[in-house]
């Protein structure tokens, strides 16, 4: 039986982000090593330069590739979380305009105006803060 907990485990759009990222750093290894071998070949007659400088070339991509990621992936967060703080200070400071402005995200999606609200009512009783991150920051469980 499908709930909703398992739902989106059928579904590739929560592993593309990695696929993504393995492809590209894939391909880029493999280019980059592969035209720097190439490349000492065309200057070498011997085989120990080729092999050190795509060793070389391999630690150096790696350990770019990683710090690359690291430095990425966290100034994502610190701008995730900096949007995270905005918002629970204004749903401190102004729950009424926060919950007028998710009822408008529901109307532009296509809901009636009184339903839009009835449902922004309803989800803020629920969890106010993951509603808004979700709809406002677009930021969910997937992402």
């Amino acid at each position: 039986m499908v709930t909703i907990d398992n739902y989106l485990d059928s579904h590739y759009i929560h592993r593309s982000n990695w696929l993504r990222a393995a492809v590209l750093g894939a391909n880029d290894g493999i280019i980059s090593i592969s035209s720097l071998a190439i490349g000492v070949a065309a200057a070498s007659t011997t085989r120990e330069p080729i092999v050190l400088a795509t060793v070389a070339g391999l630690v150096a991509g790696a350990l770019s590739m990683a710090a690359g990621e690291y430095v990425s992936v966290s100034s994502q967060t610190d701008t995730e979380k900096a949007d995270i703080e905005r918002e629970i200070k204004e749903l401190a400071e102004m729950p009424e305009e926060e919950l007028k402005i998710l009822a408008q995200i529901y109307e532009k999606r296509g809901l009636k105006k009184e339903t839009a609200m009835q449902v922004a009512i309803e989800l803020t009783e629920k969890d106010a803060l993951g509603t808004h991150m979700r709809e406002e920051l677009g930021i969910n469980e997937i992402s």
